[in-house]
């Protein structure tokens, strides 16, 4: 297994991409499942999947907090980042896309901002 395991405070369990192809190998695990997922609006971010399928919205921001840390958004702005929220069901993948790029039918935005994660960080 190529990707990060973490575990929240809350005992619940997330995964993270940390590649294009471990991000290819998360996608194609919980593609098709009810599982929350994150991923920048910027491309270049990991692909973060929730183990819950019913997380909490602190769990969702916690998860969009790290997404966003690893991201090359973050990374190049050091501002705050937009991250989708959306399942397992709403991704899919051609046969022409790139290793770790994948389509997102529908998606909800949620800001991070920089203190968010700041903290994380220090």
């Amino acid at each position: 297994m190529k990707y990060r395991q973490i575990v929240l405070e809350s005992g619940t369990k997330f995964f993270l991409g940390k590649d294009a192809e471990s991000n290819d190998e998360l996608m194609k695990k919980f593609r098709g499942k009810e599982n929350t997922i994150l991923h920048t609006v910027a491309p270049g971010s990991p692909f973060c999947v929730i183990e819950e399928m019913e997380p909490t919205e602190k769990d969702v921001h916690a998860a969009g907090v790290l997404c966003a840390r690893y991201s090359q958004d973050w990374r190049n702005n050091k501002g705050d980042v937009s991250v989708n929220v959306f399942t397992g069901k709403d991704v899919s993948k051609g046969k022409a896309d790139k290793p770790g790029t994948w389509k997102v039918k529908k998606s909800k935005v949620i800001k991070i901002k920089k203190e968010d994660i700041l903290k994380l960080i220090t």
